[in-house]
């Protein structure tokens, strides 16, 4: 009897939220709104959010460590168990010796790309922002994107902006898609009638949706994988794993055919190692985005769908795949070095 009770209570739970608590349809766009611009420089909500989660990892960090002692306890205790328990899956993956040497990178950027993922899913994003009264229909630009009808409030000096809810009667809030005819029309009564009618501009948005943040992260892990090969191999040594002409060279000079084709075959194969190292940086770059970017579209549209209930499943998916992301970001990178620095080792075999 309580089960049967316990599931009738979350169906018209689920139900109260889908008829009472609906907001209008988000506006999906793969480009991040720019909240300001200072000179040629654009500040966009991606860009802030990054600075937010810098700001959170180094507060967090400074708090935790503060009072570091020789015995450690208490929150000292969590960070050595969180840092050790990373070390020993790096050491895993690539032996003690490069675990040391790859750490300070791979984890860095496992736990930046973790807390980001971590901290979009908090109520303030998406939610909180400006309204850019500017609708492009009414600009002679191109009729494109959603203009949200907003109500107005004064809180002393600050100005409110907020969407109205859904109701028995309209299952949604009022937005007009300045793509259809007459949408210029319809800006214009729902101003005459006091409300606020523009584009919405939320403060944060998780920057692995944008994809100048994946493509930032990719630079970065390539630079220290070829820093790696090259402090391990030396320049001249780390460059014949992609230019290696020696042998082609070598068999030209003695007009020897079996040494000039196992020449070419050797350039050709240093060839593919240097276009497969470029096409790290895209499969790196898009892995992220695609899947983050996927993951906030699925809990906008659930959100102003059915905001209670049924949007908890993807939130519990959201923070598997948050740290599912950032572990392959770092497990790719501790790999990739890996291949980097063997290098070296076959090449001492070889000589």
């Amino acid at each position: 009897m309580r089960g049967r009770l316990l599931i009738l209570a979350l169906v018209l739970l689920a139900i109260g939220g889908f008829i009472f608590l609906r907001g209008p349809s988000p506006h999906i766009q793969i480009k991040p709104e720019v909240l300001a611009s200072v000179g040629p420089v654009n500040i966009t909500n991606t860009m802030v959010t990054s600075w937010v989660v810098v700001v959170v990892m180094v507060v967090f960090v400074f708090l935790m460590t503060r009072r570091w002692e020789l015995v450690p306890r208490g929150a000292q205790n969590f960070i050595e168990a969180v840092v050790e328990a990373f070390y020993n899956v790096a050491s895993t993956m690539v032996g003690e010796r490069w675990a040391r040497r790859f750490l300070p990178v791979a984890a860095t950027i496992f736990f930046f790309i973790l807390v980001a993922n971590w901290l979009s899913l908090t109520p303030v994003f998406n939610v909180i922002g400006i309204v850019k009264e500017q609708v492009p229909a009414l600009n002679g630009e191109p009729h494109e994107g959603k203009a949200f009808v907003m109500e107005k409030v004064d809180l002393g000096p600050l100005p409110i902006a907020f969407t109205t809810l859904s109701s028995p009667n309209a299952l949604k809030g009022e937005a007009i898609e300045l793509a259809e005819p007459g949408a210029v029309e319809e800006v214009e009564a729902r101003r005459q009638e006091g409300k606020l009618v523009g584009e919405f501009l939320p403060f944060l948005r998780s920057m692995n949706t944008d994809v100048n943040m994946p493509l930032a992260l990719a630079i970065a892990a390539t630079i220290a994988v070829e820093y790696w090969g090259i402090s391990a191999m030396g320049l001249g040594g780390y460059g014949r794993t992609f230019f290696n002409f020696s042998r082609l060279l070598r068999g030209l000079r003695a007009l020897h055919p079996m040494t000039v084709v196992e020449g070419a075959v050797d350039a050709f194969v240093g060839f593919l190692e240097l276009i497969s190292h470029l096409v790290r940086i895209i499969s790196f770059t898009f892995r992220l985005f695609g899947n983050m970017f996927a993951g906030e579209v699925v809990i906008l549209m659930f959100t102003f769908l059915t905001p209670l209930l049924l949007t908890l499943p993807f939130y519990g998916l959201e923070l598997f795949v948050g740290i599912v992301q950032a572990f392959i970001f770092a497990g790719l990178t501790l790999v990739f070095g890996l291949t980097a620095v063997e290098h070296m080792g076959a090449g001492a075999e070889h000589h």
